[in-house]
């Protein structure tokens, strides 16, 4: 006779809720019932202009896809110390930020212990915490979406491990000023710095992390240099804790294809920056334009995208209107952001498109 019972899952995995990703386009195309040529997709930060056209080359010359990677991440560190402008040893790479993340969640946080983040921000944080069984602090932003620091320094608590912060914050495009960073650091909790869009505004905590043995900075290769689908991110900390991190990470978290994509694109650093310099000016072009849609208000980015605030109340209708039209914003169905609508930064007659539907569906 056969057993079918399964021991039981942990509780906090079980009611754990799905992280909310970008759909592929295929499935957009589908849902608006336009063809996915024709599809405008601003929804996930993606850089329009995509990798250096010489990673394609290089991807396709690399002859040893069947050796397994460094574990020790040997080149990419010494790679990246160049980029990052801090000793390889204060370096590891992950399979995007993201797993980054897990892992500094995973070194510090266990069943009742919890992060403190300002919201609104980046939701991966919330998710990954509850992986672990901890608990997210939310505090919330004040009316121009800046951080309330007292209210942060309030809210530690003896279970509290982790505070993080993202510069240019994601989904509200502004930055945290270094007083803050200093503020929160000295709490002596770790704060966790990511800095996903540094290249659209140029700020960093790097500087700070000969200061702050509790300082990690985290930097993505998806947005400025076009490499989303290849998931690389990179952790920049103190050298005791990225020896623990490279001891507990699994030893091939970034696959080749990635590596030479990565070290391919350093090499291409002028050309990408020159991109970004376009991004950046599209910035400002479509800013411009979302000023003059009557009832839309486009708040300051410093990133590369902008948050439009909607007329009260229409948030969901005005989102499905844009998605029936084919192009595909970021939208948040429900709290703070429900009057919300978050654009990214595309080719120029994307902004031209996204600013008319807006103009037809704000009126």
């Amino acid at each position: 006779m056969t057993n079918n019972k399964m021991p039981p899952m942990l509780p906090h995995i079980e009611a754990l809720g799905t992280y909310e990703g970008v759909d592929p386009m295929e499935v957009m195309a589908e849902r608006s019932g336009i063809p996915s040529e024709k599809i405008i997709r601003l929804n996930g930060n993606e850089n329009p202009y995509g990798p250096s056209p010489k990673v394609a080359a290089a991807l396709g010359d690399y002859p040893n896809f069947n050796y397994y990677p460094d574990p020790g991440q040997r080149n990419l560190r010494q790679v990246l110390s160049g980029y990052l402008n801090v000793d390889p040893e204060r370096i590891v790479a992950g399979n995007g930020s993201d797993e980054l993340i897990d892992l500094l969640l995973r070194m510090y946080v266990g069943v009742g212990d919890n992060v403190i983040i300002p919201t609104p921000t980046f939701g991966m944080y919330t998710f990954s915490t509850g992986i672990c069984g901890g608990e997210t602090i939310s505090v919330e932003r004040d009316n121009w979406f800046e951080i309330n620091l007292e209210a942060m320094k309030s809210a530690v608590t003896t279970k509290s491990k982790i505070i993080f912060l993202t510069s240019p914050n994601n989904p509200t495009g502004n930055i945290v000023p270094e007083a803050q960073t200093r503020a929160l650091l000295d709490t002596g909790l770790l704060v966790v710095m990511d800095e996903a869009y540094f290249e659209f505004c140029g700020e960093t905590a790097i500087p700070l992390l000969s200061e702050y043995p509790n300082l990690v900075v985290l930097r993505t290769f998806s947005k400025w240099a076009g490499l989303a689908g290849l998931r690389i991110g990179v952790a920049a900390m103190d050298p005791d804790l990225a020896a623990t991190m490279m001891a507990m990470k699994p030893p091939y978290n970034v696959n080749l294809a990635a590596e030479v994509a990565l070290t391919t694109s350093l090499k291409d650093t002028p050309s990408l920056l020159e991109r970004v310099a376009q991004i950046v000016e599209e910035r400002s072009r479509m800013m411009e334009k979302l000023k003059q849609v009557p009832s839309l208000t486009p708040w300051p980015s410093r990133a590369n995208f902008i948050l439009c605030e909607v007329p009260d109340g229409r948030g969901k209708e005005i989102f499905e209107g844009l998605c029936s039209r084919g192009i595909f914003l970021r939208y948040w169905s429900k709290g703070r952001l429900k009057n919300f609508i978050r654009t990214s930064i595309g080719l120029p007659h994307e902004t031209d498109a996204v600013v008319e539907a807006f103009r037809e569906l704000c009126s």
